[in-house]
């Protein structure tokens, strides 16, 4: 895949992940509410001309690199980060 940046964009209760590719104005997000010591991922978007790259992919694995690092716990409210958890049975102790 060609480059990707992400970005993580936090407010008091609420955030994203923005996903950038270097060969499009289009960005995939996946966001967040925070809820006491965790991050509740409610909707994954990645818009249809960005779409089969696996930047959804990588936006649930920033967040999971982000949880490690940091010490929150991810509540998969999103039915993408859901299935994401159910393939990665090594993330289980991420989820709140």
């Amino acid at each position: 895949m060609q480059d990707l940046k992400i970005t993580r964009h936090d407010e008091e209760t609420r955030g994203e992940y923005r996903a950038m590719p270097s060969d499009s104005d289009a960005i995939g997000r996946l966001t967040y509410k925070k809820r006491g010591d965790s991050f509740v991922a409610d909707h994954t978007l990645v818009p249809p001309e960005i779409g089969g790259r696996g930047i959804a992919a990588r936006l649930v694995e920033a967040l999971v690199d982000d949880a490690r690092e940091e010490g929150f716990k991810i509540v998969p409210q999103c039915s993408y980060v859901d299935a994401a958890f159910k393939r990665h049975p090594e993330w289980s102790d991420l989820r709140a």
